[in-house]
């Protein structure tokens, strides 16, 4: 009677979509591989509208997940099941979380316009006619914040026009996708059109991430690691450990989905994440919208992780419907087994946070893992001496620009304007696309902020990688902005060290503009309005999704053509904003020995540090010019300064790029000694690329930040740790640095250094790497792109 009462279930379904719990629901939960290999008949599923010859292939990826299971015999995790189910080998690949390298196949890969060009410029290189994977290029970061959205953007395309134009003919020619500048910011451009649950998708920027909203493992890399995906070549990535986030209750009132992530970066600090992907699962999943996963995921990278990821759910569901994607969430609905986590399965680490309980929270200043609750900053900034005048609010950046976003901020806004106030701060609005700028030019929301004193401007990053002509105040001049953007590092966003920049949501950041003071607590406090009443704002509420669906604006997309004969791309060679690139030079098969610290760094140092944004981003596709701001922001050991280190030929003081200059000119090599978590920040290659090209050999640290070990790698540089941590503080600027055993380099196998003083005596310490066969290869070719080129031949 029970297999009778099962089959006239699954009759009486057949009228409808099946998905996986209806199977379930209806067979038992044995039902569940016989439903996905054998029931499901769907017809073909295109990745995206610009690629309809493109498929999702989610049978591929069941097909060798169940080989895994068999392998593993164990509940797996989301992060599991998506990544294992894109190995390149799943019968053969050795499996262990933390300590094997796995070969992958990524299904897509995104590239932002600053980063997109030296990762073109690496593909040109490499004599390969067109990208094996699908591919799209993204202007978003080169235009600068002056004065308001149009104008800036004419501005932008007139200053960059050499580099655009670059851009999309290479893209022409060798088969990528182009958004034009103004398209809107990549993340958010890449969860309206190409992110999806299941997708992996690689992205040349650290915020990628961002896709874990929808579901996908989606992570940051260097422009070498796109170049390898976009060959056709496995792409490799040390097995990630997985952090459970569990979240119960549910979120209300002022509390945000940008709060979960400020909590959780309190929690694992900017390096707690390192080597994992944070899988957030739980009942209170349900309550955050697919946009404010996204937001959480986005900043992930503040921690460290690889990704982050949440699984498919009813809100990503809602998402695809309303970015006309219903074909993809139907199909999403069939293999929901390969979507969510197993039962039972089992985290390295996890971390429980009760929604209903978790407060507003703002982070910083100079790091975003310094987190205080909103009712608590305005006491630490007076005891800190932090300034507490708000000088300008900004909302939006490719972490907190969706729809609702908009939507809660302007909801805030309305309040103040009802009652006779406006911004005290100056206030700034960034669009995360096109899409939602013309949506809430549309539905009204635009309007709200710009009479309650906003600026908007154009659909980029600005302000948020430092794309910001800020004239309100001096260098030097201390400052405290607040942000709902992800990183705050010290000059990040306006080139100044002495801004105090702070990161929250952006109702949080209207609230404050409103009040003009850290020390506001909208859940608490109250304001005075124009007629002299006083009031409180009451908790921002706002539409998910636009009921009238979303406007998608101006076409901004160039697709690339069928044919490409008759398409050349030309670097001028008198260009100072491209360079056609030089191999790198091969390893000499010898000891590294006498080589020089270039500088020996104190404390935190990021890629923002090592290769600095900003004024710099146009200097992208020119390796010789931007290597004029290496590690400019670093802080010499030797005298507490920037940019200032001893030329040890002239015994002078003098930049960190002109010395290294110097040493090349005369064939020393040298070295970089750096702290803990080098590298931390964003995945731009040029961090890596510009030591190798002033003549770098080793960069020698207590720890390093993931991408930036990768990216180091690739470009043929020795990536090294301290074996204990300490000898560090025997490192003397002026010594002489030999490492021994590279003509037994060999993974797990750790180096000798030698360490010459001054005054005549030495010390040897032990040096290790993470280096695996593969990676040796890449240094003793000089870099992976050398070794690329020579498996061709």
């Amino acid at each position: 009677r029970h297999l009778c009462a099962a089959s006239l279930s699954v009759n009486k379904m057949a009228a409808r979509v099946l998905s996986v719990r209806g199977l379930q629901l209806a067979l038992g939960c044995g039902a569940r591989r016989y439903h996905l290999s054998i029931v499901c008949r769907r017809a073909k599923v295109s990745m995206s509208r610009f690629e309809p010859n493109e498929y999702i292939d989610y049978k591929t990826l069941q097909k060798n997940l169940d080989i895994i299971r068999k392998r593993l015999n164990k509940p797996l995790t989301l992060s599991e099941k998506i990544v294992y189910s894109h190995l390149d080998d799943p019968v053969n690949q050795e499996i262990g979380r933390g300590k094997t390298y796995l070969r992958l196949r990524p299904d897509r890969v995104a590239m932002q316009d600053a980063t997109a060009q030296m990762a073109m410029l690496q593909f040109i290189s490499s004599g390969l006619p067109r990208v094996a994977v699908p591919s799209t290029i993204h202007c978003d970061h080169l235009i600068e914040a002056q004065i308001g959205g149009e104008k800036d953007l004419a501005r932008a395309k007139e200053m960059n026009e050499e580099v655009y134009d670059f851009l999309a003919t290479a893209a022409a020619k060798y088969g990528v996708g182009f958004w034009k500048p103004g398209s809107g910011i990549i993340h958010q451009i890449v969860l309206e059109n190409y992110a999806y649950p299941g997708v992996l998708l690689i992205g040349t920027d650290s915020h990628t991430p961002n896709g874990g909203g929808l579901g996908g493992v989606c992570i940051g890399v260097g422009g070498a690691d796109a170049v390898d995906v976009m060959a056709g070549i496995p792409w490799e990535l040390k097995c990630p450990k997985v952090i459970g986030v569990k979240l119960t209750g549910h979120l209300s009132g002022w509390t945000s989905a940008k709060d979960v992530i400020l909590k959780v970066a309190g929690i694992l600090t900017v390096k707690g994440g390192t080597g994992a992907i944070v899988e957030y699962h739980g009942p209170g999943v349900e309550s955050i919208s697919c946009t404010g996963m996204g937001t959480i995921c986005n900043m992930g990278a503040e921690i460290g992780a690889t990704t982050s990821v949440f699984p498919y759910n009813s809100r990503m569901k809602a998402y695809m419907d309303k970015t006309g994607r219903k074909d993809i969430a139907a199909v999403a609905d069939e293999f929901q087994d390969l979507l969510v986590p197993d039962e039972g399965c089992e985290y390295d680490q996890l971390i429980e946070i009760n929604l209903t309980e978790l407060k507003p929270h703002i982070n910083g200043p100079f790091t975003p893992d310094l987190a205080h609750p909103v009712s608590e900053v305005g006491a630490v900034a007076e005891k800190n001496d932090w300034p507490l005048d708000i000088r300008v609010g900004l909302i939006g950046s490719c972490t907190n620009s969706s729809y609702e976003d908009m939507g809660r901020a302007a909801a805030v806004a309305q309040q103040a304007l009802d009652h006779g106030l406006k911004c005290k701060s100056q206030f700034t609005v960034t669009p995360g696309s096109e899409q939602i700028r013309a949506t809430i030019e549309r539905d009204g929301y635009a309007k709200t902020l710009r009479d309650f004193g906003g600026i908007v401007l154009a659909n980029a990053c600005g302000p948020c990688i430092g794309q910001w002509d800020r004239q309100d105040v001096k260098k030097g001049e201390k400052n405290t902005i607040v942000t709902s953007y992800n990183r705050n590092f010290t000059g990040r966003n306006d080139a100044n060290p002495a801004t105090h920049a702070f990161v929250t949501s952006p109702e949080i950041v209207t609230a404050f503009a409103i009040a003009g003071t850290l020390k506001f607590d909208p859940e608490r406090d109250s304001l005075t309005g124009s007629d002299g009443k006083s009031f409180k704002l009451n908790p921002p509420n706002a539409d998910e999704l636009p009921s009238k669906g979303f406007d998608p604006g101006e076409d901004t997309y160039q697709h690339p053509p069928e044919n490409t004969q008759g398409i050349s791309v030309v670097v001028n060679p008198k260009s100072n904003r491209l360079q056609l690139l030089e191999p790198f030079d091969k390893w000499n098969k010898q000891d590294l020995e006498d080589m020089r610290v270039l500088i020996k760094v104190k404390g935190k140092c990021t890629t923002d540090h090592i290769s600095a944004a900003g004024p710099w981003l146009k200097f992208r596709g020119h390796l010789d010019n931007i290597s004029n701001n290496l590690l400019i922001g670093a802080v010499n050991i030797e005298n507490g300064k920037v940019n200032e280190v001893k030329n040890l030929i002239t015994n002078q003081f003098g930049p960190v790029p002109e010395t290294a200059r110097a040493y090349k000119k005369e064939g020393i090599n040298w070295v970089v000694i750096g702290d803990e978590n080098y590298g931390e920040g964003s995945s731009r290659e040029h961090a890596a690329l510009e030591p190798r090209h002033l003549g770098g050999r080793a960069i020698i640290v207590k720890s390093f930040a993931r991408i930036h070990e990768t990216n180091l790698k690739k470009q043929g540089l020795l990536p090294l740790t301290f074996d204990n941590p300490a000898d560090y503080d025997k490192v003397r600027p002026d010594d002489k640095v030999t490492i021994t055993g590279l003509k037994e380099f060999t993974p797990g196998k750790p180096l000798s250094c030698i360490l010459k003083h001054k005054d005549g005596s030495q010390e040897t310490i032990v040096l290790n790497h993470s280096f695996n066969e593969g990676q040796i290869q890449w240094f003793q070719a000089g870099s992976a792109l050398n070794r690329m080129k020579e498996v061709q031949k």
